[in-house]
């Protein structure tokens, strides 16, 4: 199986020039479906700290570039919205956050917020033995005791190193929230309201910002905390280089 893809056919989260070249790296097997963003791209395209393959897999292996945590060594690895990428070694931290353009770009954070990563509740199930499994955006899934505090739509923070909930944010009216897809992607506000619609057809939200309200679908949105707010900003597209796949 290959393991190259067609520029022009990634998905539009991804933060790579599409007419450059004719061929990026394909994401591996992992979270985020296929909006996941090989490990390689930002690490060459986003952030110039490698040219090429064979230098990504170098870096790795010295068990310094961690995500969500931990140590990878995987340079296909898919990386996705709310991702903690540390860079111990550099001291640097960042977390994947969708821009206004709807692509995936990387949030600078301080070493205390990268100890945890925020996750949508996107499914909840009772299991065998009465514990309720919550499934997030990413794929992950964990277990509560406390089923009905939680509910779908809702998020959730969750520590890197031993799985707890360490915050909970309802999805409700007055909540803080991002769009991460559609037409409004990267912006942020807060739930005016949230309409229901009958039968199988989304859920609408009016959301507020001091500038211009907006509407977007309910799978659109994700509700996150204000900290979100008063982050340092992304690298600009001038740090973005492209580089062979070799």
């Amino acid at each position: 199986m290959t393991k190259h893809q067609k520029r022009l056919a990634v998905p539009k989260s991804w933060p790579v020039e599409r007419k450059e070249e004719t061929y990026t790296t394909k994401a591996g097997s992992g979270p985020h479906g296929a909006d996941g963003v090989p490990l390689l791209i930002v690490l060459r395209d986003v952030l110039g700290y490698v040219n090429s393959k064979k230098e990504a897999r170098y870096a790795l292996d010295q068990d310094s570039i961690l995500v969500n945590g931990k140590a990878v060594s995987d340079e296909r690895r898919p990386v996705g919205m709310f991702d903690i990428l540390a860079f111990v070694e550099r001291d640097e931290y960042y977390r994947i956050f969708p821009d206004e353009g709807g692509r995936l770009s990387l949030t600078s954070i301080d070493g205390d917020a990268a100890g945890s990563k925020l996750g949508k509740i996107a499914g909840k199930t009772q299991v065998p033995g009465g514990d309720t499994q919550l499934t997030l955006h990413d794929g992950r899934t964990l277990l509560v005791d406390d089923a009905e505090t939680y509910a779908v739509n809702d998020s959730i923070v969750v520590d890197n190193d031993d799985g707890e909930i360490v915050a909970h944010f309802s999805y409700e009216e007055g909540a803080l929230v991002t769009a991460v897809r559609g037409g409004h992607a990267g912006r942020i506000g807060t739930i005016d309201e949230i309409r229901v619609t009958p039968g199988s057809s989304s859920n609408s939200v009016l959301i507020h910002d001091d500038d211009d309200p907006f509407e977007t679908i309910e799978e659109y949105v994700v509700v996150i905390d204000e900290n979100f707010t008063d982050d340092g900003d992304a690298p600009s597209d001038d740090s973005v280089e492209e580089g062979d796949d070799e």
